[in-house]
């Protein structure tokens, strides 16, 4: 009997863990491997919305170079430089898009009299790496961006960091990390991956237990080496001492508005928040792209970052 019942108690954990390991790898793919868009539909969507305008890139005066990541791979970035300046800011793409979704924020910047960085982030457009992290790898890969802007344009550059959605939470991770840029813009970027992913498991899933992302923890920390828990910006806005500024849509119901809010109130000063009414998910600057212009004009200017009183007007035009 007592064989039967070791047996019997064997194979049910046997099965349970088997289940949980199918489980888990399941669900650590769907976050690691994340299906990215490819270039060319990503091109042929900004031409066809007119953000991205051909003849200027194609005359641009720009540099592709590739940035050497201290976790092992090459990053592409291209650098735009219309203007004699030493003003720069990197841009940062979301999670799914490629470097070209930032050209409409390199357009804007250019009108504010400032040059741009746009790359690909790990396992996104031309770059390599192999999974996606939602932040926790690519903010070194982003310090690896600024120290090859260093590098480029001197010690003495004056520059700031634009990023969206992922890009936004890798920004301020990078910033709690190492807060070397003049200012910091963070466009829908989440609070807490871990209840940012519960909170698209609850709303896209059948899953609605905090179990589940326990399971899908763990299983990233055996397969890419790194504790969810880590990916938390709202740790690091407390740390980050130059000027930041949030923005979020209110329609936005992939990364609530409310995480924006909850980071702008823990950053102790040098801060501004801007809510816009219209506009979905990383669809601020598309839905109210004048506004977007004048109140990243607006915080350039309230800090003395702004490139001259007649790139305020310009923008405001």
């Amino acid at each position: 009997m007592k064989k039967k019942l070791l047996w019997a108690t064997g194979a049910v954990s046997s099965i349970l863990a088997a289940t949980t390991t199918v489980f888990g790898i399941a669900l650590s793919n769907r976050i690691m491997y994340m299906k990215t868009k490819d270039d060319e539909l990503i091109l042929e969507r900004e031409i066809t919305s007119k953000r991205i305008d051909e003849h200027w890139y194609a005359t641009a005066n720009k540099t592709e170079k590739w940035i050497d990541s201290e976790n092992g791979y090459p990053i592409k970035a291209i650098f735009l430089e219309p203007h004699q300046t030493n003003r720069y800011v990197i841009i940062c793409h979301g999670v799914t898009e490629s470097k070209v979704n930032s050209f409409k924020y390199a357009r804007m910047f250019e009108r504010l009299g400032y040059n741009s960085v746009v790359y690909d982030h790990r396992r996104h457009g031309d770059s390599g790496g192999k999974t996606t992290s939602f932040g926790h790898y690519e903010k070194t890969d982003l310090k690896a961006v600024v120290a090859a802007l260093k590098m480029h344009a001197g010690d003495d550059v004056v520059f700031g960091i634009h990023g969206e959605s992922m890009g936004a939470a890798t920004t301020l991770l990078y910033a709690g990390m190492e807060d070397s840029a003049d200012f910091y813009i963070s466009d829908c970027g989440f609070s807490d991956i871990s209840e940012q992913l519960l909170h698209v498991m609850r709303t896209t899933t059948p899953l609605r237990t905090t179990l589940s992302l326990r399971v899908a923890s763990l299983f990233l920390k055996l397969r890419d080496g790194y504790s969810i828990s880590t990916v938390s910006p709202r740790q690091a806005v407390g740390q980050i001492e130059k000027p930041v500024l949030f923005i979020h849509s209110l329609q936005d119901d992939f990364i609530l508005p409310a995480m924006t809010q909850e980071m702008y109130d823990l950053k102790p000063d040098k801060k501004k928040l801007k809510f816009f009414e219209q506009g979905g998910h990383a669809q601020s600057f598309n839905k109210n792209p004048e506004a977007y212009e004048q109140t990243v004009a607006e915080f350039l200017a309230e800090f003395g970052l702004a490139s001259s009183e007649a790139d305020i007007s310009t923008a405001s035009n």
